[in-house]
């Protein structure tokens, strides 16, 4: 695929640490898109082409609503995240990211700070009712997803794949109707509206293989092959 001039890059939730190992061992090119599309990153350089934090007035009300003790919040900034305590959701994600946190009090590290983003984690019955608690408190003042089933992912309202992926196509000199994206989550429904062609994988859930122009075989089927083979190297 790049061979032949094809230009690939991830499009994530994760942190750009987290996703760079993956980017240098595929040799991907284009710039990316990590924290759902808060930061734009050049590969080369590591320079942040884009980078759209919560405001510190946001992050406080975050704090006051999801920082309690029967709640696991973790906050980013600087490529780093910060939690209170180290418990069996810190250790989820940071089996998933590779990544530790940094543990200590938030509200005396984002008193008067802004944020990457913020994340809830807990059990996936529990997430679902505090993202529809977190909808009714922010409205539109924040971008409310989920990635994971147990994640509620909370960014600057002007943050989303799909806007990340618009700024890297016209980065790149490039239109929307040649881009495809591929996707298996929540988070990947607003690429799969901007690109001129939306995979969904066969694990994604119901409603995004409902969106997508077509769906492809979930990863122990190889999907993102069969969908670079049916759509890119034909």
């Amino acid at each position: 695929m790049l061979a032949q001039g094809t230009a690939g890059g991830i499009v994530t939730g994760r942190m750009f640490q987290a996703a760079r190992p993956f980017v240098i061992e595929l040799g991907l090119t284009a710039p990316t898109i990590c924290y759902q599309g808060a930061w734009v990153v050049d590969n080369a350089t590591q320079k942040r082409l884009l980078d759209r934090p919560i405001a510190p007035d946001l992050v406080r009300e975050i704090l006051e609503a999801f920082n309690t003790d029967d709640l696991h919040l973790q906050l980013y900034s600087d490529d780093r995240y910060y939690c209170e305590r180290s418990n069996r959701f810190s250790e989820l994600y940071a089996s998933i990211a590779g990544v530790a946190p940094v543990v200590g009090p938030l509200g005396e590290r984002f008193a008067r700070r802004g944020a990457t983003k913020a994340v809830v984690i807990a059990d996936p019955e529990r997430a679902a009712h505090v993202e529809l608690f977190a909808r009714r408190l922010f409205g539109e003042r924040l971008y409310i997803t989920r990635s994971y089933p147990e994640f509620v992912e909370m960014l600057d309202p002007g943050v989303d794949k799909g806007k990340a992926l618009a700024f890297v196509v016209r980065h790149l000199g490039l239109s929307m109707d040649r881009v495809l994206a591929i996707g298996d989550s929540w988070n990947d429904l607003p690429i799969l509206r901007q690109a001129g062609i939306g995979v969904a994988m066969g694990n994604a859930p119901p409603e995004v293989r409902a969106f997508a122009d077509a769906v492809v075989g979930d990863v122990a089927a190889d999907g993102v092959c069969e969908a670079l083979e049916r759509f890119v190297l034909r």
